[in-house]
Parts: structure tokens; sequence; C-alpha cells
């Protein structure tokens, strides 16, 4: 199948095609009102259960105390949000299964995350990813990359709770501002209050809800429509089944090559630097159970996928039996599958509202996400540092308060979200293009030790200038030309997270236009490539910026801030190629699990960042060099 091509278009609404009224009964006010009470009771329990005796450290780390099953759940919550709930199938009913090729790039891009991120961030015992910046470059680069962070996610966790909201008031009439108040409070609540730890215990009952909404979908559907055999065998017949799709042009929306690798580096972003996916790594007990966590996400995230793809072409077989009503045939296709939903479910009291409550368990997961990482990143990265005389009394009062903060900020950001109005498309385009710099920016420090601070920040601001360059510059000569905004403006959601792998992918018109050429060829490069473009442009003008202001020479660097993965990488260079990345190490095994902050309390934190600072980088003949690991580059030319 030609991808962007539909190849069939469902029955059309006649006049006497019945209208879909899409009420909600007092049985679905009922099973979602439950998800908020259940939701708030597991965060409340988590809050309460020893009050007054919670530590900074089990606040924003959950005391590093996490099995790998609540882990990986809580990753999979924050992937799935409600965005990709509705797009996926909505996706895959319009334009075939090419989509369901993405999966084939999860086992890279969690293999990757789990032996070259996770080992670092975990034997450096951060608390924030971004003091792994501090530790391998200077304060400075450590705040642009907690500013860059924040921007990013201030602007997404608004835009994440309005949208679904928008889509559910359009189809069912359930009150707008309604729930967007009652999820966005809901969720500030229990997030500031019982800290991550509730977070991940709501995130793992939130994903059993979205399992069994979207299994409810599977099940009535494919019964409506003669079984999942019929459904295969209708898209079959309509060229909904996709083969392999192996042109490698890269401005090609969705290829193989496209959705295998380009999206190996969409998930890079979400899951080897995202702070939200990085926290719950460093709230595991161990870290192999850090590393278990992130293979259990690659089974689910698989079956997920499948789940999405399903509803998909269940509702595209539905449809070819049963005429769509009128709104149906005139509604925008992020509202395709609620009104397939309240359409199939309407006779079943309860059923629809098991299904909201499933979408809102994608927008819970993932607003708690971005708060629970906001609040700690602020806190660890731009307040501590600044005034280390706070109490673990004033610590935690400030946690919370900053968790209620970005809470009252995400339902600011929803109102906005209402006034932009063509905007918006810009808004949900800014989240996926600043994750693919931020990947380059700890890729440069991880596998480069000759990138100085310098080239740190002038490569991030580069990538920066490229991502907003490429992708605004696509959406305003879409606009000009009249088409709507594709999925090519939008690298991801995550939030960690964000977090999910697609925003509105159903955005894409459903006709091919003529191939641009130019400036223009350049904005059409395919959404899936976008964090590799970004993070190869951080680490290119890193280095060149760096060889150009002397590397690291006269620097002391710590081994540990280099990915172990490093030393294998250079030993399979050639003997003049491996002099010029030569290192030497004294005092330190690379392997062993040793604090980079020996000062750490037992709870997970310093006392103060000075004393961080201290310890990141011990200078000649202090007392602690005899005893901290200290690196020496032999050569430093690129």
């Amino acid at each position: 199948m030609s991808v962007g091509v539909s190849t069939s278009t469902p029955l059309l609404p006649d006049s006497g095609a019945n209208v879909v009224t899409s009420t909600f009964s007092l049985a679905d006010y009922v099973v979602f009102a439950l998800l908020l009470v259940l939701s708030l009771a597991i965060g409340l329990y988590h809050a309460f259960r020893g009050w007054g005796r919670h530590t900074v450290g089990q606040l924003l780390m959950a005391d590093r105390k996490m099995g790998c099953l609540p882990v990986a759940l809580s990753l999979l919550a924050t992937f799935q949000s409600a965005v990709a709930i509705l797009g996926v199938p909505s996706e895959i009913y319009r334009f075939g299964t090419q989509y369901w090729f993405l999966g084939c790039c999860y086992f890279l891009g969690l293999l990757i995350p789990a032996h070259v991120f996770i080992p670092v961030f975990y034997r450096l015992h951060l608390t924030s990813a971004y003091e792994y910046l501090e530790l391998r470059f200077n304060k400075a680069v450590r705040i642009c990359g907690t500013v860059t962070f924040i921007f990013q996610m201030v602007i997404y966790m608004g835009v994440v709770l309005y949208a679904p909201s928008l889509a559910l008031n359009a189809v069912t009439g359930f009150d707008l501002w309604s729930s967007v108040l009652t999820i966005g409070i809901v969720c500030t609540i229990y997030t500031a209050l019982g800290g991550l730890k509730a977070v991940i215990w709501t995130d793992v009952f939130q994903t059993l809800v979205m399992f069994l909404g979207q299994l409810v979908v599977i099940i009535v559907g494919s019964a409506k429509v003669d079984g999942l055999g019929h459904v295969w065998e209708v898209a079959s017949q309509h060229g909904l089944i996709s083969g392999i799709e192996l042109n490698p042009d890269p401005f090609v929306r969705h290829t193989f090559w496209t959705l295998a690798f380009g999206g190996v580096f969409m998930m890079l972003s979400l899951y080897g630097v995202n702070q939200a996916q990085v926290q719950r790594y460093l709230s595991s007990r161990t870290e192999k159970a850090a590393i278990l966590s992130c293979y259990a996400v690659f089974p689910c995230q698989q079956v997920v996928l499948c789940m999405s793809c399903l509803i998909g072409l269940v509702m595209f077989a539905y449809y070819q039996k049963h005429p769509m009503s009128t709104q149906q045939a005139q509604a925008a296709p992020d509202q395709f599958v609620l009104y397939f939903v309240m359409d199939l479910l309407k006779d079943l009291p309860g059923l629809p509202g098991l299904f909201v409550a499933c979408l809102f368990s994608g927008s819970l997961s993932t607003i708690s996400s971005a708060f629970n990482s906001l609040a700690t990143v602020t806190m660890e990265d731009l307040i501590r540092p600044w005034f280390p005389q706070f109490s673990e009394v004033q610590a935690i009062m400030l946690s919370r308060l900053l968790g209620f903060g970005y809470g009252l900020l995400c339902l600011g950001m929803a109102y906005i979200s209402s006034q932009m109005g063509s905007v918006l498309q810009a808004a949900l385009s800014i989240f996926g293009m600043v994750g693919g710099p931020l990947l380059g920016l700890f890729c440069l420090g991880m596998f480069f030790p000759c990138a100085n601070p310098a080239g740190a920040i002038v490569g991030l601001l580069a990538g920066l200038v490229m991502a907003f360059w490429i992708g605004i510059g696509s959406i305003v000569t879409k606009m000009a030309s009249g088409v709507a905004p594709s999925p090519s403006n939008i690298s991801s959601f995550s939030l960690p997270g964000n977090l999910t792998t697609i925003a509105m992918t159903t955005l894409m018109p459903s006709t091919t236009h003529s191939r641009p050429t130019g400036l223009q060829r350049l904005y059409s490069l395919s959404y899936l490539w976008y964090s590799a473009h970004n993070s190869t442009t951080v680490i290119v003008v890193g280095l060149i910026v760096s060889w150009l202001t002397g590397g690291m020479r006269g620097r002391t660097l710590n081994p540990r801030t280099i990915s172990p993965v490093f030393s294998r990488l250079v030993d399979l260079l050639p003997l003049c190629c491996q002099k010029r990345f030569h290192c030497e190490s004294y005092s330190q095994d690379l392997s062993v699990d040793t604090p980079a902050f020996p000062e750490k309390m037992s709870n997970g934190m310093l006392k103060n960042s000075r004393d961080k600072e201290a310890m990141a980088v011990p200078e000649e003949g202090s007392a602690h060099q005899g005893n901290s690991p200290t690196f020496i580059l032999q050569e430093t030319s690129l």
C-alpha cells in the first residue's frame, strides 16, 4: 500500500443513518468516578502512610526501593497517553498497518537505555538526570538542560490535558471544563502529597484500566463483525494490511526504515534521557531491577501497539458493515475512535464509561509524571544549589508546594491551549522538537571524552535552532498552502514521558501532494527522523566547538560520566584511531557501583548541592584524591 493514500472508504451516511447521541448513562458516570476515586485513594494512601516521617528521598525517589514490575508498568503508562489511545487506531483506520512496524524499533529503543544510559545514571546515584551534566561538564550546562526540559514539559502538560477533554466533549457532550478541572485537581493532589511512589502505584492501576478498556472494545467490536478472522479478511481485501515498504527516503512519512530505525532515536529521547523515565529507573532498589524494568516494558509495548492496531482494523470492518452517522462522517480524525466506541457500546451500560476511564487513565499517568519530574528538577537543579541551608522538613514542604504549583500551572496551560486555535499544533510540535537536542547533549557527554562545556552549550543551542527551524517552518508552510499540519511536525510525546510515541498522528491528509523541492523538501522530513537529525546536530556542532576551544585539555574528567560501552567501542577501532581516544583511569573500576557523591544520605539525597560540587571533581592534592576517580586525557584531538 502506498503510505499516505487511503485505499478505501467506509459506507457513507445515508438519510436513514441513525444519529449517534453518545450520551453517558448513570453506570458510565459511576465507572468513570471509580477511576478518579481509586486513583486518589491510592495516592493518598502512600501520602499519609508514614506522614511526618517522610524524607525528600522518599517523596522524590520513592526511597529507591521500587521493584521492577511496578516501575515497568509505570514506564508503560507514561508511554501510553490518551493521545496515543485516540491516535493510533485512527492512523490504522485511515492509512493501514504500516505504522505497526514501529514495534521493530522498541527492541533497540529499550536495549540501548538498559545498557548505556541506566548504568551511568544509576552508578552516579543521581536524583535529577541533569545532575549528570554538571558532573560531566559544569553547572551552566546543567542549568541549560534543566530549563530546556521545563520549557518542554510545561507546554506539553496543558495540551495533553486539554486535547482529549476537547475530543470527549465534542463526541459525548461531557462538559469540557468539568473534565479538565477534575482530572487536573485529582492528579495534582495525589502527585504533590504522595510523591513518586504514589505516582508509580497509581500508574500500575491506570495501566490495568487502559488494558481492560481497549480489550473490551476489541472483544465487543470483533463479535459484532463476525470475529477477528473476518476483520483481517476485510482489511486484506481493502488493502489495509501493509507490506514492508523499503523506500530509504527519509522524507516519506512512514517506511520500514523510518519506523524501525528513525523510531529508535525517538525511543532513546523518551526512555534514555527523559527525566520522567530516568527518575523511575533511579527509584529501583538495584541497578539490575532498573534494567529488568526496561526489558519488561518491551513485551508490554508490543501488546499495547497490537491492541491499538486491532482497534483500528475492527473499526474499519465495523464501518464496512454499518453506515456512519452524519457526525462521524464530518468528525475530525482524532474523534473517530470515540465516535466508534460510543456507537459500538451504546447498548452496554458502563462500558462506554470504562473506555472513557481508559482514556483518562492515559491522561492521568502522563500528567502526574510531568508534575513529579518537574518538581524534582526544579528542586534539585534550581533551588537546592542556591539554598543549601534548607532543612529536611522545609525541603519536603517546598517539594509538595512545587507539585501543587505545577498542577495549577497545568490548568492554566490547558486554558491557554483552548485559546490557541490553529497554533495548538505548533504547541504539540514543540514537545517533540526538544527531545532530540537533549538526547544529543547526553550522548555528547557519554561517548565523546573530548567534548567540553563550551561545545555542549553551543551544540545544544544549535540543535534547538535546527529543531525549531524545521518544525515551525513545516507548520507555517503547510498552513500557507492550506494543508493541515501533519505528524511530520511532531516527533513524540514522552513524558516521559511523556511520554508517548506520537501525537495527533491522524492529522495527515488522505491525499498525496506534489513532491516539494528546495527548502520545502527539508520541511517535509518525516517526524520519526527528527530526534536523529537534531541529536546528530548537537553532537557534530559540539565536537567542532570543543576542538576549536581546546577540548578537555587541562581539565579533569570523572570516568563514571563516560558510558562503559565507550571503552568497548574504542577497542573495535584501529590502533591509530584508538590513540586519539585513549584514556587512562586510576583508582576506580568503571563497573563498580560507587556513589559519585559519597556524602549522600541514606534517603539518596545530598545534604546540599555544595557537597555535590565538592565531590564531583576532586582537586589535585585534595583529601579525596586517593579514593576518587581521575580521568586524564592522553590525546584530545578529534
